[in-house]
């Protein structure tokens, strides 16, 4: 059990720091000052997690660990001395899917452990690993991955819910866990290498149209 904490608290700072560093990177896009860096990759890295908490009654996970606001202001300073060039952008989308479908697993399973209901836990794993991607797009004047037909979303819906309801099911925490992550993960890979989409709405044109 001790070997699995280590497992997800390594994802856990993990997710953070990727998405940390996708906030930082959206500021390198606008060119902003080092400040600005910082606080585009703190509000990315725990924004999910943050409204994760305050909505299950939860102590916010980073006013308790200062750190994780660290890892993310790490993220932001080495893009600041690095740069990031495309090769770079290519990459943080790999560590993106990565970190969401890890955030989707760890958004509900910290839901589970408070008692929130299953259907609950799985919107908690959804809006822990999108809601500082939400934050991030508004503050940087991007389209927002809730706006794209890319998969996105849906990747993180799938692993949370696999993710709860394997362990409804009394599965091992480390094969619920794991199951999640990869149906979250494989979903999202499918997106970006074949650019999976959700069918659009088809509507009808009205009598005024």
């Amino acid at each position: 059990m001790d070997a699995l904490a280590a497992s997800l608290s390594v994802l856990d700072y993990a997710a953070v720091a990727v998405f940390g560093a996708s906030g930082a990177l959206a500021a390198a896009r606008r060119k902003h000052d080092i400040i600005t860096f910082g606080f585009f990759a703190a509000v990315t890295g725990v924004g999910g997690g943050t409204l994760r908490d305050l909505l299950i009654g939860a102590q916010v996970f980073w006013v308790a660990r200062p750190q994780y606001v660290a890892v993310c202001l790490a993220g932001a300073l080495a893009i600041w001395i690095f740069g990031w060039g495309r090769r770079g952008e290519r990459m943080l989308i790999w560590l993106d899917a990565v970190g969401m479908a890890a955030y989707a697993v760890v958004g509900a399973l910290k839901a589970s452990s408070l008692g929130v209901p299953p259907f609950s836990a799985v919107v908690m794993g959804v809006l822990t690993s999108s809601f500082g991607g939400v934050i991030r797009d508004v503050l940087a004047h991007e389209p927002s991955i809730l706006l794209r037909r890319e998969l996105y979303i849906t990747p993180a819906l799938i692993g949370a819910a696999v993710f709860v309801a394997l362990n409804a099911a009394h599965l091992p925490l480390f094969a619920s866990g794991g199951a999640g992550f990869v149906a979250a993960f494989v979903v999202r890979a499918g997106a970006i290498l074949f650019g999976w989409q959700m069918p659009g709405f088809p509507g009808r044109s009205g009598p005024d149209d």
